[in-house]
Order: C-alpha cells, then sequence, then structure tokens
C-alpha cells in the first residue's frame, strides 16, 4: 500500500473516531431532552464529549469553543485534546441547541469539526452575519455588501426560478425583523428556526430540505463549525464578524483579526483538508434525534470530508450494558 493510500485511510479512520466524539456527547445530552434543564443538557455533552476525546490519536487545540480557559467546564479555546498524534485544531459546539434540548423541540446537535493546524479562523465568541448558499451555482452569485433584494434576485436568476419560489432559512430572533421584512418586501419565503444554525445553514446544500439561501446573524463559532460543513458537502458562504464594543474588537485583534469590517469567504473561515462529524439529540432535516429504549439507544450521525467530498450517515446501536456510556 502507498504512503497516499496509508494517509487516506488514517484520514477514514480519524473520520468515524469523530463520529464517536459527537455521538458520546449526543447520548449524555439526550438523559435531558425535555426536562428544561439547558445548562445540565449542555454540561453532559461538553463531560462526555472531553472524554470522548481521550481516546482519538490527535494532539488537538480547541480553536473554536464556548468560551475562556475560566470558563470550564466548557470546552475551552486554547483547551488541549486527543491522547497524541497530529497537531490538528478543533472546532466543537459540544450541544448545539441547548434550549431545544430543554424543551425537547428539533433540530438540537452535537458537533465536531477538525483541520490542519492553522485552517481554522480564529473567530472570538461573539456574532457573525452570515450568507450562505447550496452548490453549482456561480462563484460570487450573493453578497454580504449587497441589498437584501439583490441578493434573492441574483439567487433566483441563477436558478432559474421565480423570487417567490426562494426559501430563506434564518434565526427566529427580534433582530432579524428588518431582514424579515425585507425578504417578504422582495417576494421570498421564510422558514425561522429557533436555534441550530449549523444544521440551518447546511440545509442549503440538501435539496430535501428545500432551503435555498441562509441569511441572519448567528454566534461565530458556530459559523466557523458551519463553513467546515458546507466546505465538504458544496456550497458558498460569507460571515462578517460583529462587534458590539471595543473590547470586543481588541479581543480580536489578540487572536489575529486586524480588519473588523472583512468579509470572510468560507475558505477563509476553513480552509484546507478539514472533516466535519454531528450527531442528531433531537430530530431535524438534517439527522434523526436520540432513540433511546430500555437496553440502549440508536443514534444517526453524518460524518464529511472536503477531501474527498464523502458524506457518510453511520446509524449507531449502543447497546448499554453499565449504567455509564463511554465509546468503544
Amino acid at each position: 500500500m502507498s504512503i497516499r493510500n496509508l494517509e487516506d485511510v488514517s484520514d477514514r479512520n480519524l473520520a468515524l473516531e469523530l463520529v464517536r466524539v459527537t455521538e458520546a456527547a449526543a447520548l449524555a445530552a439526550s438523559r435531558w431532552i425535555g426536562r428544561g434543564k439547558k445548562n445540565e443538557a449542555d454540561g453532559a455533552a461538553v463531560e462526555a464529549m472531553r472524554k470522548a476525546f481521550d481516546t482519538v490519536a490527535i494532539d488537538g487545540t480547541v480553536v473554536i469553543g464556548e468560551g475562556e480557559m475560566d470558563e470550564a467546564p466548557m470546552l475551552y479555546i486554547g483547551e488541549k485534546v486527543g491522547m497524541g498524534g497530529p497537531a490538528m485544531d478543533i472546532a466543537v459546539d459540544p450541544l448545539e441547541g441547548t434550549s431545544i434540548t430543554a424543551k425537547g423541540g428539533q433540530n438540537s446537535i452535537t458537533t465536531v469539526a477538525l483541520a490542519e493546524k492553522g485552517n481554522f479562523l480564529h473567530a472570538p465568541d461573539i456574532y457573525m452575519d452570515k450568507l450562505a448558499v447550496g452548490g453549482g451555482l456561480p462563484e460570487g452569485v450573493v453578497s454580504l455588501d449587497a441589498s437584501v433584494a439583490e441578493n434573492l434576485k441574483n439567487l433566483a436568476l441563477a436558478k432559474k426560478i421565480d423570487i417567490s419560489e426562494i426559501m430563506v432559512c434564518m434565526l427566529d430572533r427580534e433582530r432579524h425583523a428588518e431582514l424579515i421584512a425585507k425578504c417578504r418586501e422582495a417576494g421570498a419565503r421564510i422558514t425561522l428556526i429557533g436555534d441550530g444554525d449549523v444544521a440551518g445553514v447546511n440545509a442549503v446544500s440538501q435539496p430535501e430540505t428545500g432551503i435555498d439561501i441562509y441569511m441572519g446573524s448567528g454566534g461565530a463559532p458556530e459559523g466557523i463549525l458551519s463553513a467546515a460543513a458546507l466546505r465538504c458537502i458544496g456550497g458558498q458562504m460569507q460571515g462578517r464578524l460583529l462587534f458590539e464594543d471595543d473590547s470586543q474588537i481588541e479581543r480580536a485583534r489578540t487572536m489575529g483579526i486586524t480588519d473588523p469590517n472583512r468579509i470572510y469567504t468560507i475558505t477563509e473561515m476553513a480552509k484546507g483538508d478539514v472533516m466535519f462529524a454531528a450527531t442528531g439529540v433531537t430530530g431535524g432535516p438534517m439527522l434523526r434525534g436520540v432513540l433511546r429504549h430500555a437496553t440502549g439507544a440508536v443514534t444517526h450521525s453524518i460524518v464529511m470530508r472536503s477531501k474527498s467530498g464523502t458524506v457518510r450517515y453511520v446509524e449507531a446501536r449502543h447497546n448499554f450494558i453499565t449504567k455509564t456510556w463511554s465509546p468503544d
């Protein structure tokens, strides 16, 4: 077997190891579905994910996480994970949709993305303005510098459909009132989601979801995770960090961000070879939720590699021999 083939096998094995990490977090969080305790659900996912990373053969550094070191037990920016191996940067959201999980709603997932060291944009935990469309479209068909009406018109022309057929996805937030009004004024349809903008962004690349474009602001960490996933399955994405005060701008400068108004492309947010894995906690358009039963559970996950463009769905059946689950 050639060195290249050996490397490819190693990449594929690592991709499946990432699935075990997201499965562990999803199984832990699933115990809290519908119990009204989002912090407990998030904490369970974090600890399970941290423990599962101990079995992965990488020298990983969390560059996109949930906070700083003094905010533990979150997987914090700068935390080291893995049992040793190649140096990798990690982007994580141990439970995207904590409120969804607490309420027993739809579309909460656990996510991990991996890239070679230095290939993820080191973004602080602030808001990011996001714009994403699926694959097979002219490069630059939409832009954060363009108006809502212009973006919808250009997208409709590229897809050879009427604007009235376009479905826009965005978070259901008061801050999006003006954006919603402009989309409706242009004639587009809108689907509003409560949380889960990683899944929302990536819905643009899946025809069965009926989503044509994602717009609006959400967390910057979720933006990097979205870019990593979209890199693997095809699509375009832009992001611009939204700063609330000078202290956030200064924090970004320490992370290497010198232009606070810069628009980042998908390959600037997640460049090189990237891997992405996610497991459903509660069901949604992308993944089914964890199905628990008397002796175990069934999980539904997705794992993707930009290097090969491969997308795999993994259904795993877990038998709980003991009360405490651990990755195999």
